[in-house]
């Protein structure tokens, strides 16, 4: 049976801290751009609301693409797993 190394994709520090600075960035000047908005209390609050759930909806996505690609990960190696097992006992090159 062959033996095969996977690559774990891992990004840096750098990497991670650029996107937590990025989301903070983001959020807070959409925060103060409705809190400055030249517009009344509630056109405020909607919007501040509309926001909050369009990141409570972000991180859910990216949570359910991440737990799809993961489950379509573990499959693939059962599947691969199985494969050489069957051809370990029933190979072509094997004497009968």
């Amino acid at each position: 049976m062959s033996e095969t190394t996977s690559v774990k994709q891992q990004g840096t520090a750098a990497y991670y801290g650029q996107a937590i600075v990025s989301f903070g960035v983001a959020l807070g000047a959409v925060a103060l751009g409705v809190f400055f908005l030249d517009a009344d209390g509630w056109v405020r609050a909607f919007l501040a609301i509309g926001v909050l759930y369009l990141v409570t909806s972000c991180f859910t996505l990216a949570k359910v693409i991440r737990d799809r690609q993961e489950e379509e990960r573990i499959v693939s190696r059962v599947d691969q797993a199985r494969l050489e097992k069957y051809l370990a006992d029933h190979g072509p090159f094997q004497k009968s």
